[in-house]
């Protein structure tokens, strides 16, 4: 896709507790692979984040990781990527991923999904970088958010414009369109209203 030559992926290290989750992070690694589009991720082959990076493999594409020493030491590093980057420390991690990445796409995943999520959107908001950032929302996993942030809007936390920055679509092609799209049209600055 125009514009998109790597995607970071945040998701879970655990599979979920139905099996369509599993499902979207493989539909998601082919449809990527289809795309020429590289995957960077956390680097982990458990959970989500072993079915996305093996999806891609299978279909041809390129898998980044990019892991923290103590993850890889406790051999939930995935030892079959095209690229792995080893680090020393979370925040390490975190920025690399950022670095390599043209947009960053949010599939399922718990408490480490979730910081990661929140974390690049702020730092999107803050204008740190203009890239596209969305949500893949599998079998309504995170239509609680969505309801969460459109209250946030309406009770003055959160402005329009940045609650638009953080896209939401229900299939893969639907989120990389959303990302292949680019960044809101408002110039963000996190300090006034846009």
């Amino acid at each position: 896709m125009a514009g998109l030559a790597s995607v970071c992926v945040f998701c879970g290290s655990a599979a979920g507790a139905r099996p369509v989750y599993a499902e979207a992070a493989e539909a998601f690694g082919t449809a990527l692979a289809d795309a020429g589009i590289r995957l960077v991720y956390g680097g982990g082959n458990v959970g989500l984040m072993g079915r996305v990076a093996d999806a891609v493999l299978r279909a041809g594409g390129e898998a980044v990781g990019v892991i923290p020493r103590f993850l890889m030491d406790r051999e939930v590093g995935h030892r079959g990527l095209t690229e792995i980057h080893i680090v020393e420390t979370m925040h390490e991690r975190k920025a690399k991923m950022a670095a390599l990445s043209d947009a960053f796409a949010v599939l399922p995943g718990g408490i480490g999904t979730f910081e990661e999520m929140f974390e690049v959107w702020t730092w999107r908001q803050l204008g740190l970088h203009l890239k596209p950032c969305g949500i893949l929302n599998v079998g309504g996993y995170y239509d609680k958010l969505a309801e969460f942030l459109d209250n946030s809007v309406t009770e003055g936390f959160l402005q329009p414009g940045h609650r638009d920055a953080l896209g939401i679509a229900e299939t893969p092609e639907d989120l990389l369109a959303v990302l292949a799209m680019g960044p809101h049209p408002a110039k963000p600055n996190g300090l006034g209203r846009t």
